[in-house]
């Protein structure tokens, strides 16, 4: 019984990690090709047209739509959850991730690492976890039969985020009404331009009544989750490159329970994503085992 409630503690914890991850790719936009081809954010861009730095941010964004898969690191800090940092690949379509993640402070000798593969959600990859679990390092929960008697959800894990194109949230910058450029930046190799502008939630509410319903509605989802950290306001940085692909993201605020500070470096974008599931012999089932402790 203490191993199956000490297990269930260790998994909440990762649990906690994905959804602070999660949210913040969320909140995040990169750049996409308008015709779907495969694109990589590798070596300098070519020079693009000169623009107004709304007409530059609205172009950006409008091409974050064609986003299928992408590669990304990122650092920073969420209120309430402190600093962390990671790496990640994702595809949209089909939905498909791999994430490392470190969180400050959160007791973990080392990054945890989420898997979704196959409508399959893995946790763990982490040597401290493996104490717990017999030798086995990873927990697998079956999004199919996720929250069943009453156990984990796939919301409570960050889930529902997995198959959502974080993109798409970068076109609440051209909702700042005092967008300007700041000038011009090499970031990991590539030349780009950065602007930057000011957002309110108000402002943001105000915005996404005009989009499409299937648009609004991810839009609400994102502007929930912030309300839920308590940032009203955000300083927002888009670092675009010459062929109107957002290369770098940061946005700022500030909460009641500290700041928000997150910085995301994009790799590539429409390239292949890959992700496999953990060996079985290293796998236990979370779903089985909470009813296991509610049962217990």
């Amino acid at each position: 019984m203490r191993s199956s409630v000490s297990v269930r503690s260790r998994s909440s914890m990762a649990a906690g990690g994905l959804a602070v991850l999660l949210l913040a790719t969320g909140a995040v936009g990169c750049g996409g090709n308008d015709d779907g081809a495969k694109s990589s954010s590798k070596g300098d861009s070519v020079k693009a047209p000169a623009m107004e730095p709304a007409a530059a941010v609205a172009a950006a964004a409008k091409n974050a739509d064609d986003i299928k898969s992408f590669r990304y690191r990122m650092s920073g800090s969420i209120p309430g959850e402190g600093r962390l940092k990671g790496e990640a690949a994702m595809s949209v379509e089909p939905p498909a991730m791999s994430m490392k993640m470190t969180a400050a402070g959160k007791g973990t000798d080392g990054p945890v690492e989420i898997r979704l593969v196959d409508k399959a959600m893995y946790i763990g990859g982490n040597p401290e976890m493996a104490k717990e679990m017999e030798g086995k390092s990873w927990l697998k929960l079956d999004m199919s039969a996720a929250g069943a008697d009453g156990g984990l959800n796939a919301d409570q894990l960050g889930a529902g985020e997995a198959g959502k194109n974080p993109a798409s949230d970068s076109t609440f910058l051209s909702g700042a009404k005092d967008i300007k450029e700041i000038g011009t930046e090499t970031v990991d190799g590539v030349k780009t331009t950065h602007y930057q502008g000011t957002v309110t939630l108000d402002d943001l509410r105000a915005k996404i009544k005009a989009e499409d319903k299937n648009l609004r509605e991810r839009h609400e989802q994102s502007l929930e989750q912030y309300e839920t950290m308590g940032v009203d306001e955000m300083t927002m940085d888009m670092w675009i490159d010459g062929e109107s692909h957002t290369k770098q993201f940061r946005m700022r605020g500030e909460a009641k329970k500290g700041p928000l500070d997150m910085l995301i470096t994009f790799i590539d974008y429409n390239q292949p994503v890959k992700v496999t599931a953990p060996p079985a012999k290293d796998t236990t089932d979370l779903s089985e085992m909470m009813k296991g402790v509610e049962q217990g």
